[in-house]
């Protein structure tokens, strides 16, 4: 199941006794501020959680699927999330 972002505030407030907006605008801010860094090519550690960066996905040929036919798929930039060792651990104890 996963959580959503009501539930994940909830339970930050309650972790740190800190009331729900001030949790709701931290995390807004965190978001705002890792865009910002990875549109601008750098990478953002997480720790506990991972390292996250920008990659380049070069140009490609695929085939579509119902006729066969080859086309082109554009160059793009995609996130890469490299997942911290100790959360690794913690999931396969």
């Amino acid at each position: 199941m996963a959580i959503t972002k009501d539930q994940l505030i909830a339970d930050l407030a309650e972790a740190v006794d800190a009331p729900k907006t001030t949790v709701r605008a931290l995390l807004d801010q965190l978001g705002q501020i890792v865009a910002d860094q990875l549109e601008n090519g750098g990478e953002i550690t997480l720790p506990g959680i991972g390292k996250l960066k920008v990659t380049e996905r070069p140009a490609r040929t695929g085939r579509n699927p119902s006729t066969g036919a080859a086309i082109e798929i554009a160059a793009k930039k995609v996130i890469k999330l490299v997942v911290a060792k100790g959360l690794t651990d913690a999931v396969n104890k």
